[in-house]
Order: C-alpha cells, then structure tokens, then sequence
C-alpha cells in the first residue's frame, strides 16, 4: 500500500521512492515519509501506524510515548511541512482501539488519569502545530483509533467492507477516554454521537459521509493518494472543508438548552429501558455525563479532564473487568489446537429445514459456503427458504446487505428433498454434514447411516442434538471418528455461541473441521465434553427445575421475568421458556432430570411443562405459552396463569432478592461442578457459555467472575442456608467449597 519509507524528503511526488529502504527507526511506526510536488509550497509528512507483533494496530502507552518522540524530533519543529497525513502500514486496517492489557497491567487504576493527561497533551500539541491533519482509513478505526482521526482536520476512508469506524468502548464498560465524548459530537451531531457510544455502533464508509464523520470515500487503493492531495489543497487553501448543515428541526434539538434537555431525558429514558439502570451498566451514564458536562464547560480543558476521571473510575469497576473479561474470553476462543482439517471446507450440507437448521443454513451461505440445504418434501424446504428470504430481505431494507450480496447468499444454497434425483450426487461432494432434525436418538443413527452411504470417507457428520450424548448417536457408525456434536442456540442467526461436542473416539480434524466452520460463521466456539446436556443445556436443568419450586412457593410468573431481569438477564426464565419453546424446553428438562445430574435436579416439578405442550401451549412460535402473543405485544397467558396454580403448594410471600439467588445459585453452582467433572476446560470457556448461550448477565463477566466478585466463602454460606432450609439440591458442590476455603479466585486476573 505504502511506497517505501524513507526520512529524506522523496524528490517530486508520494510515487518516488529511495532504491535502498532506510533502517527501520521506530517499532510501532514506518519511518516517515515526506512528499514535495512542484509548485507546492512545503511538503506533506506521511506517518504510517504499523506494529509489526501484531495482525492490527491498536494504542499502548508504548505507542503514545513513541508518537510523542516521532512528532517531537521529526515533525513539530520542521517549519518546511505544510501538512501531516496519518495513514496505516497494514493492508487493511488503521487503528482497532487501545491495547486493554495496558489498562488491566495499572493496579491503582486512578494513575489512568495522568496516562490519559499525558495522551491528550499529544493530541493538543499535534494541533498546536497549525498544520493541516489529515487522516487516510483503510479498515477498522475503532475506539482510540477513531479518537486519533477525530483530532484530525480531515478525514478519507476507504469502501471496503472492512472499512467501519466507532466507538464501541461502552462494549467494555468504558467511554472514550481521548476526548471521544467531546470531540464526536461536533462532527456528527448530539444525537447520532449519543447512539454510535451509547450502543457502541460501527458505522460504514457511506454513513459516515452521510452523517459528517468522514470528508471523502474513495477506493482503497486510492485512500492514501487521495489523503496527500487533499493535505496538499488543505495547505494551499485550494480545498476549504464545508461546515455541515443542520436543519432547523437538529438545530433546536441540539443547539438549544431546551433541546438538550429533551434529547438527554429521552436518551436517559432509553438507556434506563435497555440496561436496568446504572447500577448494571454505569458506562452509559457517564457517556451522557461527560458530554453533558462538556456542552457545559465548552472552553478549555476541563470537559476533557472530566472525561479521564470517568473513565479511569469505570476502569476499576466489576462491571467493566467482566466485560473485559468477556471480550478477552471471545477473542482467545478464536483459535483452537485441533490441528488441520484433512480437506478444505467448501461444501456443506444441512438436514432439515426448520427454523434450526434453516437458520444453520443461512449463516452458511453468508460465508460463501456452498450449502446444500436438504428436508423431506418441496413443502419443509419452501418453508426453510421463506424463512432465510425473510431474514436476508430485512437485512437489505435496513442496509445491512447490499442487493449484490442478497444474491450471491441465495446462488450459495441448494434446495433439496427425498424426491431430488441429484440429491446423492451433490451430497457426494459434501465435506460438512449438519443434522438438524428431531431429538430422536433412533432417527439421528439411521441418519448417519444414510449420510455414509453416499458422502465422502472425508466427510465430517456433525449432530445439533441439544442433549443426546455423541457417542450415543456414533454407536455402529462406520466412521465414528468423524462424528461430532455442533450444539447451535436459537435463533441461529442472532445466538453467538456453539457448542462442540467431540465424543471420546472423535479425530482431531473433526474438531478442527467444526470449529473452522463454526468461526467462520460468526459464532463462538466452546470445546465442552460429550455428557448430557453437554455444558449450556446442563446448567439450564437445575435452572429450570428451581423456576418450577418457586413456582410452587407462589412465585408468580411476572415476578419471576422481573427479579431476572433486574439481576441482569436479557430476558427473565418464563420468557425464554417460550422463545426456546416450551416443548424444547420441557424436552431438555425431562432429559436432564433423568440423566446424570442426582439430587441437583430435585427440588422442583418441571412437569408443569409437559401438561402444557398437551394443551398447545408451546410458547411464541405457537403465539401462546406462558404469555400471549398479539404480535410484539404479549401479556401473561389467562388460561396458564389459571392453570398453574394447581402446583402452587404455599405462598412463601418471597423477595425478589431470594427469588434471584436460589436461581442464580442452582445455575452458578451447576457451572462449577461442570469444571469440577472437566465438562468445560476452563472458567474463561465457562463464562463464555453462560453469557453468549443462556444471556447470564453480561455485566458480572459471567458465572465464574461473578463468583470472584461475590466471594466464594460468602457464597458458599448463601447456598448451605437454602440447602437447609430447602433442601439437598442447594448443597455447593466440592470445588466451590475448596475456593471458599482457600480464598483463591477462579481468575487470576
């Protein structure tokens, strides 16, 4: 992308280059370029970002001391250079934010502020300069990154795909710490500013042109040249950058005390709605805080001293070492030690085309997989393809997938049924199986047997059960060394996460296979041992036997969605009952209760579930559950309420604080014993399950960290005195009473 580097200025334009590259002066930056064109006044510096350790560039405290050298000795003191360009030595990508183990490696996380101080003093001296700044993105200008180019002048970004710039840390529990809160909103405007850090919102090439946050987009091949001449025409004043126009409708909402007022209590009224209140998620308060005060105190530095204090406040918060924790988690999970697949994945074929394995096949298609999609008749596969239709025609009305795309996915899937004369010659050349048809261990065996019969000896067969055992499914299998579990959550296409399920005698390319397609999928992948229920399903049972005792201790429905919903939970038990479906459910539980799991799944009736699938009661796909579905509205279902009160034995008159630990207990407790038997490998992959399988309050990190943060010792004495008060099925299990002991941490960060 860059011509080669070199500290001497190039003779007449950016495409003359020494023959003889210079030593390399600086680790996170190229040496800098400088170009002089004819009858221009000056020259153009180019500081390229470019850490060669790492695939992206990101913001170390290594890297700000090192731009403060570079600018220093090379740029604010040579009266010659007319402008700066930033650009990036990687083929894709400008900066992909701040490096978070900088911020986790500073115990005393006030020290943040001066680290901070020190950064801003950079930026403010870089202006200080009154040279045009100029930045060219190519990729991801994320965080740090786009906080960089917002102390910029001028902006050039790239169409590519690839290219999407934001401010995602209050995905992290943080705010933007480099004036981000401050300097965004003059660009783009109070109210799109509040959405894009608020909701942590990439946005693309064309809307940020659209919405002022960019100046130009131009190809990426062209990014870089664009970026010189428009530093180049900034410097002559040949180029004059336009102010954007508001409308009188934006201008008396945001330049106007009384508009502000308005935008901040609606804003405040949505993140109440959306977070359950700061006491979950304080980032996005203090977002509205800082830019709240900065429109405040507009002159001067102090609305930018105010954002560091927020910020390194939020840094020492459990809240955002638990959203750190997850993402770290998330990132570390991308990689497995499976080896190789024994041949390149192109193929990949899904049995059934219900609303699972539809979902399966959409995700597949999307990334360029051919997906042969298989059902029993033309009526199962028309209802599988509506169902994608509808998905990718959302995606297209909401600019999330060009037309060109929508037609690339739909050419990628090939519909097939029992009646398809070609449908063995396709399956023929398939590397990739994934069965999504009913829970029915006889029907799963004579499915491999079919699949045998005509897909290649490399082929992998990868099963969707949601709790039948792998090696269950493999007995009598020709080839049960390429039989694997892929446990997808539903909706697919919404559900980050996948379980693979490898039984004893599964090959390493199998796993290496699933884990390969999963990932490209978007999902996240867990390794998690072959026992029923496997790892998500196997915390749900207690779960859910313990929303069925506290239904018989006169819990109402209602009180049950709110107290986990106010613990965090994207939705309450009842409500997730019905999206699963209560059949799925009610499958899953029965399963469990009968399976290994003893004394952890008693205490409660998860028959109630059953007598209402006898009813049709099956949740929202039948549009009647536990509540009512009038399209999005629902209320609790009249004739269920009425019905389960026959189970109802005493009303205890509970609080919702005991309602939330007798569930949480029985869901956290089931995670540690799960790492007690090597179900999971460890609490990182633990955490990770819950959180992207079940919505454990993200918040806490998951069950792992938020035992760190409760305490094990205290937590221990919570589940003995349910234990016994309510029985043996709160007993802790031995790992946790170990930790209680001890005083160790499940993390050690």
């Amino acid at each position: 992308m860059a011509a080669a580097t070199t500290s001497e200025p190039s003779e007449l334009s950016s495409s003359s280059s020494s023959p003889i590259e210079a030593p390399r002066k600086y680790h996170f930056f190229q040496n800098v370029e400088y170009v002089q064109r004819p009858n221009e006044q000056g020259k153009v510096a180019i500081i390229r970002f470019d850490n060669p350790d790492k695939a992206v560039n990101t913001i170390s405290f290594a890297m700000k001391d090192e731009a403060k050298l570079l600018w220093d000795s090379e740029i604010h003191n040579d009266t010659n250079i007319s402008a700066v360009v930033f650009s990036s030595g990687k083929p894709m990508g400008f900066i992909a934010g701040a490096d978070i183990g900088d911020i986790k490696s500073i115990e005393d996380k006030r020290e943040l502020t001066g680290i901070i101080e020190d950064g801003l003093k950079f930026f403010q001296k870089m202006k200080s300069k009154g040279v045009p700044l100029v930045c060219a993105i190519n990729g991801p200008a994320l965080g740090g990154g786009l906080e960089w180019a917002l102390w910029c002048d001028y902006r050039v970004c790239s169409d590519a795909a690839q290219t999407k710039l934001g401010l995602p840390e209050v995905k992290l529990g943080l705010l933007p710490g480099f004036g981000g809160t401050q300097n965004l909103h003059p660009l783009v405007g109070l109210q799109e500013a509040l959405g894009m850090m608020l909701q942590g919102k990439e946005v693309r090439a064309k809307k940020a042109k659209k919405i002022g946050l960019v100046d130009m987009v131009v190809a990426p091949q062209s990014v870089e040249k664009v970026a010189i001449d428009s530093a180049f025409a900034l410097a002559n004043k040949s180029l004059k950058i336009p102010k954007k126009k508001k409308s009188w409708m934006n201008w008396a909402l945001e330049d106007t005390s009384i508009g502000r007022n308005l935008i901040f209590k609606k804003t405040k009224e949505m993140v109440d709605k959306n977070t359950g209140g700061a006491q979950n998620y304080p980032s996005p308060y203090k977002i509205m805080d800082c830019v709240q005060h900065g429109l405040e105190h507009s002159s001067g530095d102090e609305k930018y001293k105010f954002e560091r204090e927020q910020f390194a406040q939020l840094a020492d918060t459990t809240q955002a070492k638990g959203l750190i924790g997850i993402f770290e988690g998330m990132t570390s999970l991308k990689k497995h030690n499976f080896g190789e697949t024994s041949q390149p994945i192109q193929n990949v074929a899904v049995l059934g085309a219900g609303l699972m394995g539809a979902g399966i096949a959409q995700v597949t298609a999307e990334k360029g997989y051919t997906t042969l999609l298989k059902d029993k008749d033309d009526a199962g596969i028309a209802r599988g393809e509506a169902y994608i239709q509808e998905n990718w025609g959302k995606k297209v009305k909401r600019k999330r997938m060009t037309k060109y795309q929508h037609n690339i996915n739909t050419s990628n899937i090939v519909p097939l049924t029992d009646d398809s004369v070609s449908w063995q010659k396709h399956f023929g050349q398939a590397d990739l199986v994934i069965e999504a048809v009913f829970e029915d261990l006889n029907l799963k065996r004579k499915i491999v047997a079919d699949m045998e019969a005509v897909t290649p000896s490399h082929c992998v067969f990868a099963t969707n059960t949601s709790a039948i055992p792998i090696c269950d499914i493999a007995e009598g299998a020709q080839r049960p060394e390429n039989i694997i579990g892929m446990h997808y959550f539903s909706p697919v296409p919404q559900m980050p996460l996948l379980e693979i399920i490898p039984h004893e005698g599964t090959a390493d390319h199998a796993k290496a296979a699933a884990c390969e397609v999963g990932t490209k999928q978007g999902k996240t992948c867990i390794a998690v041992k072959d026992v029923p229920g496997f790892y998500v399903n196997r915390c749900l049972g207690p779960f859910l036997v313990e929303v069925s005792a506290l239904i018989r201790d006169g819990a109402s429905l209602e009180a049950l969605d709110k107290a986990m919903k106010n613990f965090g939970m994207p939705v309450g038990p009842i409500t997730l009952a019905d999206e699963v479906g209560v059949d799925v459910t009610s499958k899953v539980a029965t399963f469990l209760s009968n399976a290994d799991l003893g004394v952890r799944m008693e205490g409660g009736d998860v028959s109630v579930m059953s007598n209402m699938i006898e009813k049709g009661w099956l949740g929202k796909k039948a549009g009647q559950g536990f509540y009512t579905y009038n399209g999005k509205k629902k209320t609790i279902n009249a004739d269920v309420k009425a019905y389960i009160q026959q189970y109802v034995k005493k009303d205890l008159g509970l609080k919702e604080e005991e309602i939330q630990n007798r569930i949480v207990s029985r869901f956290v407790n089931e995670a540690v014993k799960c790492l007690e038997d090597g179900i999971i490998a460890d609490p990182v992959v633990g955490d990770i399950g819950l959180v992207f399988g079940t919505g454990f309050a993200p918040f806490t990190g998951g069950p792992f960290r938020y035992l760190d943060a409760y305490g094990a010792d205290k937590y221990v004495g919570v589940m003995e005195g349910f234990a016994a008060e309510y029985g043996p099925q709160f007993e802790p299990c031995q790992l946790l009473k170990d930790h209680a002991a001890s005083g160790k941490k499940f993390h050690s960060d």
